[in-house]
């Protein structure tokens, strides 16, 4: 008789890990795309601005460490599953994720770069300003270009997950919810 723990059957879903570091990940690049958006467009200049800037900055070292902790975990604790269906859809899927997990790191790498170059206050912390106060605008618009080209792949990523389960009904999507109580 076998349990619902049985190490014996292969894995039909991703563990908790896994399952959190997604969720939280998607759930703060979407705040942080929004924010970084139209924070501009509508919110007028003022002290409500200033602080949803340093909130977005607060944030996106956060993501930061959401970025390395789940790299970190899919490399050392987290479950592989096998691969639904071989073939020219698995190879996309591959690329994609490869693709999720670059563009966050240079979405990242810009953020806390233009962070530096503007010296900008994490909560207690203040960092150096480091580098030429004129790579701000570049900074802000390289850092805003992969932004938005990480939302269209995630876009993507999160339709092709709707199709698996709405279309082809499999359980592609099921794999990386969380479980129901």
């Amino acid at each position: 008789m076998t349990g619902p723990d049985d190490t014996t059957r292969p894995a039909t879903r991703y563990d908790g890990g896994t399952i959190a570091l997604h969720w939280l990940t998607a759930a703060l690049v979407l705040v942080l795309w929004l924010v970084g958006t139209f924070l501009e467009d509508l919110v007028p200049k003022g002290a409500l601005r200033s602080g949803l800037w340093s909130a977005h900055f607060d944030f996106g070292f956060v993501l930061t460490g959401l970025v390395v902790a789940f790299l970190l975990w899919r490399r050392a604790g987290g479950r592989d599953l096998p691969v639904e269906e071989p073939g020219p859809l698995h190879r996309l899927a591959k690329a994609t994720h490869a693709a999720l997990y670059v563009l966050l790191l240079v979405v990242v790498g810009l953020g806390i770069a233009n962070a530096f170059v503007r010296g900008v206050s994490l909560g207690p912390i203040s960092l150096p300003q480091v580098g030429d106060p004129e790579w701000r605008r570049s900074l802000t618009h390289w850092h805003g270009f992969a932004a938005n080209i990480l939302m269209a792949v995630a876009l993507f990523h999160a339709a092709a997950a709707l199709v698996h389960h709405y279309l082809w009904h499999d359980a592609v999507l099921q794999r990386m919810l969380p479980r129901r109580t």
